[in-house]
């Protein structure tokens, strides 16, 4: 069988690692298992990976701290969160380091199968796309290296940053409802990912608040204009 694509999988709990290994190499996938959090950093430092799945709670390195390192090195890699927890401020914690969604335990295996497919065809489209530069007012945006250039700074982006300034370009001078948005840069519609895209849309104006023309503009109980010079 042909291996669909390499997984990492973070998971203390060895009984639940060994289902989950097993169920996903059924479908086609090729896993490696890590129990705690040093070894499984170790592990994505050494090995090329095309998703990760990472218990929040685990020995030597939580899964927050495992996610930072991975997106040191990634800004596309797939990352989702396995948790017992569903309180608001880990989870804007584990979308403001890079999560691309959360699975709460206990899940389907149907559901964690059908996420790892959307994020594996999501980051395979990034992969392939050719970003050329945006001249944004007087300040440029680079999609490739995930830089804002302003006539005096350069700001670098994390990856979540750049997807929704790319979607806001293309959608320049327009309103654009917040689902779309939600919809568009993290696949999904829903309250957490709402509270994280307001802290993504505060740090694109200040990256952009160099010039007084360019503006990202709260349409009240829609979404967004992103006003640029044409």
């Amino acid at each position: 069988m042909q291996i669909r694509a390499t997984i990492l999988l973070a998971e203390d709990d060895n009984s639940l690692a060994f289902m989950l290994k097993d169920s996903l190499e059924d479908e086609g996938y090729k896993v490696v298992h890590c129990a705690d959090g040093q070894t499984a950093i170790d592990t994505f430092q050494k090995d090329k990976f095309d998703l990760c799945i990472l218990d929040i709670m685990m020995p030597n390195k939580d899964g927050y701290t495992v996610a930072k390192k991975i997106r040191q090195k990634s800004d596309v890699i797939p990352i989702l969160f396995l948790t017992t927890k569903n309180l608001e401020d880990d989870k804007l914690k584990g979308y403001d380091l890079g999560a691309d969604d959360f699975i709460s335990k206990p899940f389907s295996l149907k559901e964690l199968l059908r996420k790892i497919e959307v994020f594996l065809k999501r980051s395979k489209k990034k992969h392939s796309e050719n970003f050329d530069d945006y001249r944004i007012g007087s300040i440029i945006y680079s999609p490739v290296n995930l830089v804002v250039i302003t006539p005096t700074t350069k700001f670098e982006l994390t990856s979540k940053e750049s997807e929704l300034l790319n979607f806001l370009c293309d959608n320049k001078n327009q309103v654009v409802k917040r689902e779309e948005a939600l919809l568009n840069v993290w696949g999904k519609d829903d309250y957490f990912l709402g509270r994280s895209m307001d802290v993504f849309i505060a740090r694109l104006r200040k990256y952009l608040k160099e010039d007084e023309n360019v503006k990202i503009e709260t349409i009240h109980g829609v979404g967004y204009r992103f006003i640029v010079p044409e």
